[in-house]
Formats: C-alpha cells, sequence, structure tokens
C-alpha cells in the first residue's frame, strides 16, 4: 500500500478505478441505465466539478498559504518556491482554470440554458438562468484573469522569461492583485453556481 500512494500517478490511477468500481456497481445494482443526453451532462458536469475544486483549490493555496508565507521564507530558500512549487502550481492552476470555463459551458449545453444563462436570463429565461448565468461570468472573468493577467505576469515574477529586476516586482504585485481579486470573486461565484442548483 506504501509503494502504491508513494507515487502520485498510481494514487490517481487508484482513484479513477475506485470510481470506476463505484460507477459500476450503481449501474448495475440499479439495472442499468441509458448513455443519452442525461448521462453525458452528467459525466461533463463531474469533470467540471474536479477540475473547478482543482482550480480553486490552487487559487486558496496561493492566497491562503503561499503568497502570506513568502516573508517568513529566508531568502536562501525562496528558489525552491519560485523556480520550483510555482511554477508548477502555476501549470496545474491556470490548465484548470480553461478545463473549468469549458467544461462549464459544454455542461450548459447540454443541458439546453448556455444562452440564456450567458444571457442573464435577460431574453428569455428564468431566475435560474440570471443565477447560474452570474455564476459562469464571474468564472469567465477570473480564468481570464488567469491567462491575460496572472499567467503573463507570473512568468516575469518568476524569471520564466527575461525582464529587468525593477520590472519583477511590479509584475508579482500584479499578480498578486489579481489573484486576489479573483479570491474576491471566488466564493460569489461559487454561491450562484450552488444555489442556482437548489435555490432557484
Amino acid at each position: 500500500m506504501g509503494n502504491l500512494l508513494s507515487s502520485l500517478t498510481k494514487t490517481i490511477h487508484t482513484s479513477v478505478i475506485l470510481t470506476l468500481l463505484l460507477f459500476l456497481g450503481l449501474f448495475f445494482g440499479n439495472g442499468g441505465f441509458d448513455f443519452d443526453g442525461i448521462f453525458w451532462s452528467w459525466l461533463i458536469r463531474f469533470i467540471h466539478v474536479i477540475v473547478a475544486i482543482m482550480w480553486i483549490g490552487l487559487l486558496w493555496y496561493f492566497n491562503f498559504v503561499q503568497i502570506p508565507s513568502m516573508p517568513n521564507i529566508p531568502d536562501d530558500q525562496k528558489p525552491a518556491i519560485t523556480k520550483v512549487i510555482a511554477p508548477k502550481a502555476l501549470f496545474w492552476f491556470r490548465w484548470a482554470a480553461i478545463a473549468t470555463i469549458i467544461t462549464g459551458l459544454t455542461t450548459a449545453h447540454l443541458n439546453g440554458y448556455l444562452l440564456n444563462a450567458l444571457t442573464l436570463g435577460i431574453i428569455e429565461g428564468s431566475q435560474k438562468d440570471t443565477v447560474i448565468g452570474i455564476g459562469m461570468w464571474l468564472g469567465i472573468i477570473m480564468a481570464y484573469n488567469v491567462w491575460m493577467i496572472i499567467w503573463p505576469n507570473q512568468k516575469i515574477a518568476l524569471g520564466i522569461v527575461s525582464a529587468n529586476d525593477d520590472e519583477k516586482p511590479l509584475a508579482a504585485r500584479k499578480a498578486m492583485l489579481f489573484s486576489r481579486t479573483n479570491t474576491a470573486l471566488s466564493i460569489p461565484m461559487l454561491y450562484a453556481m450552488v444555489s442556482a442548483q437548489n435555490l432557484y
């Protein structure tokens, strides 16, 4: 067991296998079901939730753990964060963001409310469309911030792209401020997504 859990790849494979076994057990135990639009909608929504957890989890890691901890880390140890951990975390962060948007829009399309949600229910829709639409637009804004502002500035701050020494602290501050913006938007976004399923 220790050998299995010492490898992230093996751990993820184990998690997927356990999920498939659970799926198959419940599938056959329930007499099966059709692989129709409802199934595909569920599957895309399931993937949407997984990648969204990765995205928001990393956003909160940066804002609750890494950024506040950096002033307390001795200068000779900071390269471990800036050269190793942060670039890897930012890789998963930015791709989870785009995967969340793609799977979210696909889920809305498969369930027939994409246009109504994107127009906030104004053209033809319900209060549920308005609420889920607000959540979608907040997510889109946050993903834009990740790809167009946070990531380009982090590349400068971390030395991934060449820049002079004066540009690095400015880029780091800009990335931090937009990361904090996304943190501020994350709870309203999650509220809109969850309440649209249960309150409206």
